[in-house]
């Protein structure tokens, strides 16, 4: 079957489409265990020349490249999901395996690369023999091996090649050692002919029965006493034996262990991760700060610079300047935040924390009708919602699955973060970030607590005979690949971008029309003599303009009457319908509802443009439209309102049917409205205004 490479949607982590395909190119695939040095290594071989796209007529993700002009080879790499086996047990390895045996695109690979973790050699060595027993021409890449080393030991290439009857390459990807042999043992085997009907004999392997797979496991372990070496005293296996050797796949690293006492511990662990989210989004107001100063005053220049150069008083001029430059620089001013946070969380993936997050949180889960494993797409969904409902394919346990799928919408998404972003910086003192890093924090861990809770909720109404089992494997604790860590933020930045962009744009054109037209103009009335300056007749047209705007009617008649026990008015109600496209509209169609524009005292700093008029703006009624209690019951609804119409859209294909997702936008707006309203009201009885 043909299938024509796609871009993916604005939420996934996807790169830049710089990349053009070559059927005719050779192929090499990367598989190998999650954790093995895969993905690293795949970046060490393509560079940036690579982007993020689904299998057809499936959601898991495959990232395609063409090898570094450096190799001399040109050559498509593909990388894949991480497999434990070539036997599938969940969806998600379904699609990932039939991609190897039969892509869409490019068929059977013309060779395959397996990452082998050197420090987990026994049970690794478990898929690198499926793969060669397969029939595909296999290359081994022996990753981790400056991890060995530090337990005295390292592991004999030539030896193990020999066992295994395919060449092994020790590599290490940090240091880009060993990468150039790799590719030039893969260029070889692409070019010897001397393996006869090569595609013929490729085949699936059958599913073993557990005699099979313990004949397996101890072919694997005796293979591994035969390869593995000690670093100064060269140890035959004789020798080895009588020492009574064992697996190194049984002895887990001591530094890890040592680290594990504290990082797991059920009290200190569970309060060094808290103080750890508190620390990063402190740190996401506090670096990002001056960043954002710099693009708002960049924006604002850019404004004025414009206006200045068009005639004035013209509605296009008006539409480039406040409909088009300030609206999307509404949502440009907290990219630094969405990039200081992928890299603290890319930080927190590759030192091997998130993994013993998991873990700990595996326990209290479990009493919600979840386990660890749905901890990974839960957190995913800081991001975002849509890989992270992709990522919930790797729960085996239906029910689980559906259950958090069903919790995903509840995680603070980065798409939030402008809003909460904005929101905080009203409600806390400007002199005092860190009480909003710790607030923006405590936002995020209440989305875990409360998609938890909900999960526990539906768990009661619905529930199953299926058996839940959690293992995942902890890696050990190793120093991060930086340069991985910023190419990867890199292109989350640049897709939130690019994906965010025209929409922004399209929602920014309709509701600068809404809140432009008719167009009515004071100055027409002011014939009986009052004298006015410019600056208040420009003020009184803005005002005038935007009271009797088509926004306004439709507003006041229809979102007003529903948002009035909240404390909002017409103008939060049209930017709360806009931000359903896309939650980070909110601050744009907030900008333009509220007629920021590049006059006033705040000319500086859209943001705080916006939330000094969101300071003076007032309802019909002369009421504050702002106040502490309606800018933290605004806060509330955010959290748990379904404000993403991709979000639906994917939980419809994940799931199979509208059933859930329809079941999220209703049952989620309702429990936004509810408890806004209680957050909102609460306040006021107490005192908070």
């Amino acid at each position: 079957m043909a299938v024509k490479i796609k871009q993916q949607s604005c939420h996934n982590s996807e790169a830049p489409d710089t990349l053009t395909t070559h059927p005719n190119l050779p192929v090499i695939a990367l598989i190998g265990m999650p954790n093995s040095g895969k993905t690293t290594l795949f970046n060490s071989l393509t560079g940036s020349n690579f982007k993020t796209s689904n299998y057809p007529g499936a959601t898991v993700e495959y990232s395609l490249g063409k090898l570094s002009d450096k190799f001399g080879f040109e050559s498509e790499v593909m990388d894949s999901p991480g497999i434990i086996s070539l036997n599938p047990s969940s969806p998600d390895e379904v699609v990932t395996i039939d991609g190897l045996f039969d892509h869409p695109r490019f068929g059977l690979p013309d060779v395959v690369i397996v990452t082998c973790d050197a420090t987990q050699l026994s049970r690794q060595l478990f898929l690198v023999k499926q793969v060669i027993d397969s029939g595909f021409k296999t290359v081994v890449a022996l990753t981790m091996n400056d991890l060995l080393i530090k337990k005295n030991f390292e592991v004999s290439a030539d030896k193990l090649s020999s066992i295994l009857g395919a060449p092994v390459i020790k590599i290490n990807s940090k240091k880009l050692a060993g990468i150039t042999e790799l590719a030039d043992t893969a260029r070889k085997l692409f070019e010897d002919d001397s393996i006869e009907n090569y595609r013929l004999r490729i085949h699936k392997p059958e599913h073993p029965v557990e005699e099979d797979i313990a004949k397996l496991y101890d072919y694997t372990e005796e293979t591994e006493r035969k390869v593995i070496e000690h670093v100064t005293n060269k140890l035959d296996i004789d020798e080895i034996n009588r020492k009574n050797f064992h697996s190194l796949s049984r002895k887990p690293d001591l530094n890890s262990l040592k680290l594990d006492k504290v990082f797991l511990h059920p009290l200190w662990g569970i309060i060094i991760f808290i103080l750890s989210m508190g620390i990063i989004f402190t740190s996401i107001f506090w670096i990002a700060q001056p960043l954002m100063d710099l693009i708002d005053t960049g924006f604002s220049s850019l404004s004025g610079a414009v206006s200045a150069a068009l005639p004035q008083d013209t509605w296009y001029n008006d539409l480039i300047t406040n409909g088009l430059i300030n609206g999307f620089g509404s949502v440009m001013i907290f990219v630094p935040q969405i990039v200081i946070l992928f890299i603290l969380l890319g930080l927190l993936e590759d030192t091997g924390y998130l993994a013993r997050a998991a873990m700990l949180i595996d326990k209290p889960l479990t009493k919600f009708g979840l386990n660890g494993r749905s901890f990974i797409p839960m957190l995913s969904g800081y991001a975002c919602a849509i890989p992270a409902m992709m990522a919930a394919r790797t729960i085996s346990n239906r029910h689980e699955r559906f259950l958090t799928i069903m919790v995903i919408p509840l995680m603070s998404c980065s798409a939030r973060l402008p809003v909460y972003a904005l929101l905080l910086a009203f409600v806390v003192p400007h002199d005092k970030p860190w009480i909003a890093g710790f607030g923006l924090g405590g936002l995020y861990l209440f989305s875990i607590i409360a998609g938890a809770v909900v999960a526990g909720l539906l768990s009661k109404f619905k529930k199953t005979d299926e058996k839940s089992t959690f293992m995942l494997e902890l890696p050990p604790y190793r120093v991060p690949v930086f340069r991985h860590i910023l190419k990867n933020t890199y292109y989350k930045a640049l897709v939130y971008v690019k994906q965010a962009g025209p929409i922004i744009i399209v929602i920014s054109l309709v509701l600068w029309a809404l809140t432009y037209f008719p167009n009515y103009d004071p100055r027409v009335e002011t014939g009986n003599g009052t004298q006015f300056t410019e600056q208040q007749l420009n003020s009184m047209t803005e005002s005038a303009r935007l009271n009797t705007s088509f926004a306004a009617t439709i507003g006041k008649y229809v979102f007003e009457p529903v948002l009035e026990p909240l404390g909002w008015d017409w103008r939060v109600g049209i930017s709360l319908i806009s931000a359903f496209a896309a939650r980070e509209v909110f601050v744009s169609s907030m900008a333009i509802t509220f007629n920021i524009t590049d006059e006033g005292e705040d000319d500086e700093n859209m943001q705080r443009s916006l939330i000094s008029t969101m300071r003076s703006a007032k309802n019909d009624e002369g009421n504050p439209v702002f106040t502490t209690a309606s800018t933290i019951a605004l806060i509330i609804y955010f959290m748990f309102a379904m404000q993403c119409l991709s979000t639906l859209a994917v939980a419809r294909k994940e799931t199979g049917s509208w059933k859930i997702p329809m079941l999220q936008l209703v049952i989620y707006t309702i429990m936004a409205y509810v408890l806004a309203f209680v957050a909102r009201n609460g306040l006021n009885l107490i005192g908070i205004q």
